[in-house]
């Protein structure tokens, strides 16, 4: 490549106002002041970020000698538009925020001098952990960074996050591109002042690096539904069928979240994608040792549709839209995570776009639910979810 060829990212003529997508995330916490020995559980999250970036005032575009190019950004994550989701074990929701007296900043830089993409993304992190009744701070930075393919970042619709599917809560990853993680984990997580300083020697929770190692990507729905949802599983346990009562609330980031994306947003053709994106529902049931959580993984998309695979749009979606999807289903128990080892076929009968009602059904469900060292505990054999009351829009802001 001569030096007349050579891109930067100037010619992308980006637009110098803030990207505000949706993120789909997970992290594997630690709860309690033993890494070792403490209580572990991977929390999928979702939100709604804002990334300011070059050409925004205060930030720089740079050509370094050898010809590599590079921009500045930066990511906020603030109270109204946090990175939220259910925690089984705190049974409360945990909201990741920026740190407002500690910016969030990084760089879009080539990797290749002279060819905008492939192209290394990295952040340094400085969060706030807050539930309910804590709010923590950790002392490091956590180093984000990933590889992305275009500006902006956003993963293809229904996709994995990693290159594979990763089996269980531990072991390594490989992150698929458009996918970023924290690279510098175990991270720890003390009580925080007002000044958001970590106070204290005695930790309260950390990142833990291992399968869901504060991993994040990018995507872009043209609708996200976060509906408080009930549902009754049946599960099959030593030969007996117990039938389990769920339920969770949008507000505490429990519920259900699906996301769908227009045919502007896939490239798959016409017809309207939809992702089961975000499950949190706990019950009780005593042939699996107590307080049980129903979750989505993070990790197999649960992917599906909506409405009749024809549509050029969204808008011309027919109603009531057949709703379907393929869920990878988690169940959270006392003593384990069990994962099911098949999908579990889910379809139902969206009326509009408000799902309130919307009852989601398996027309056949058979799955055994094994630990993370394969040992089969239990089978699921039926899955029922009703959508109660709603938040829809473009934009998942939290709630109060």
């Amino acid at each position: 490549m001569t030096d007349t060829a050579r891109e930067t990212y100037e010619s992308l003529n980006i637009e110098p106002k803030p990207l505000r997508p949706h993120i789909l995330a997970a992290a594997t916490v630690v709860f309690g002041d033993d890494y070792y020995g403490g209580r572990r559980e991977t929390i999928n999250l979702s939100g709604f970020v804002q990334m300011n970036k070059w050409p925004m005032p205060g930030f720089k575009h740079t050509v370094d000698e050898d010809g590599t190019a590079s921009f500045d950004l930066e990511l906020i994550s603030a109270p109204e538009v946090g990175i939220k989701g259910f925690s089984y074990t705190l049974n409360d929701r945990i909201q990741i925020l920026s740190n407002p007296y500690l910016p969030n900043t990084g760089h879009i830089k080539q990797i290749v001098p002279g060819k905008n993409f492939p192209a290394e993304f990295y952040i340094r992190r400085f969060g706030i952990l807050e539930t309910s009744t804590m709010r923590l701070a950790h002392r490091g930075v956590i180093d984000v960074k990933g590889i992305v393919d275009g500006l902006p970042p956003y993963k293809t619709p229904l996709t994995s996050p990693f290159l594979g599917r990763p089996y269980g809560d531990q072991g390594e990853v490989m992150p698929a591109h458009n996918v970023v993680r924290g690279t510098n984990l175990p991270a720890a997580w003390y009580p925080s002042n007002d000044e958001n300083e970590a106070v204290g020697n005695t930790p309260s929770a950390f990142f833990a690096s291992s399968i869901g190692p504060c991993v994040s990507m990018l995507v872009d729905p043209s609708i996200i539904i976060q509906a408080s949802t009930e549902a009754k599983i049946k599960v099959e346990v030593n030969g007996r069928t117990e039938e389990i009562e769920l339920a969770g609330d949008y507000p505490l980031a429990a519920g259900a979240e699906i996301l769908l994306f227009g045919p502007e947003k896939h490239d798959q053709g016409s017809g309207v994608l939809a992702q089961l994106a975000r499950v949190a529902l706990v019950g009780n049931s005593p042939a699996l040792g107590g307080k049980v959580m129903l979750r989505a993984s993070f990790f197999t998309v649960s992917g599906g549709q909506l409405g009749e695979g024809t549509e050029d749009s969204l808008s011309t979606l027919r109603y009531p839209g057949e709703l379907h999807f393929d869920a990878h289903f988690e169940v959270v128990t006392p003593t384990a995570t069990l994962y099911a080892a098949a999908p579990v076929h889910l379809s139902g009968r969206l009326k509009d776009i408000e799902p309130t009602g919307t009852v989601l059904t398996a027309d056949h469900a058979d799955a055994a639910l094994r630990t993370n060292d394969g040992e089969v505990r239990a089978r699921l054999t039926g899955v029922q979810m009703k959508l109660a009351d709603a938040l829809v829009g473009s934009e998942a802001y939290v709630s109060a």
